[in-house]
């Protein structure tokens, strides 16, 4: 179903300097995650990382794994990161591994900088 399909990210900055978002299309997985992963890695986060998964239709474990690094990464720097528009396949996913209990997740982009 989504073995051909590539992940495409954009990198923006959002409604204020201190914020980076990454809008994510196609499935977030093993597969095609090493881009995303080597684009998170580095030195110090920005205040406020927002991963937009409106158009990600699936994730996997893999990129599960790398998603939750990336937050506590962010958390250990003074950092946050929110997770914004997942559909509800991948709030499912959320929900039974029960990362939903650990970061925060916002229904839209916008919603996730409200705070910002």
């Amino acid at each position: 179903m989504f073995n051909d399909t590539p992940l495409t990210i954009n990198r923006k900055q959002g409604k204020t300097e201190d914020t980076c978002i990454f809008g994510l299309a196609g499935p977030l997985v093993l597969r095609t995650m090493f881009e995303l992963q080597s684009l998170l890695r580095g030195k110090q986060p920005p205040p406020l990382t927002v991963l937009d998964l409106a158009e990600v239709p699936y994730v996997d474990s893999a990129a599960l794994g790398l998603i939750v690094n990336h937050y506590v990464h962010c958390q250990s720097k003074g950092a946050r990161m929110v997770v914004a528009g997942a559909n509800s396949r991948v709030l499912d996913l959320f929900k039974i591994t029960k990362v939903d209990s650990v970061i925060p997740l916002a229904a839209t982009v916008e919603d996730a900088q409200a705070d910002a």
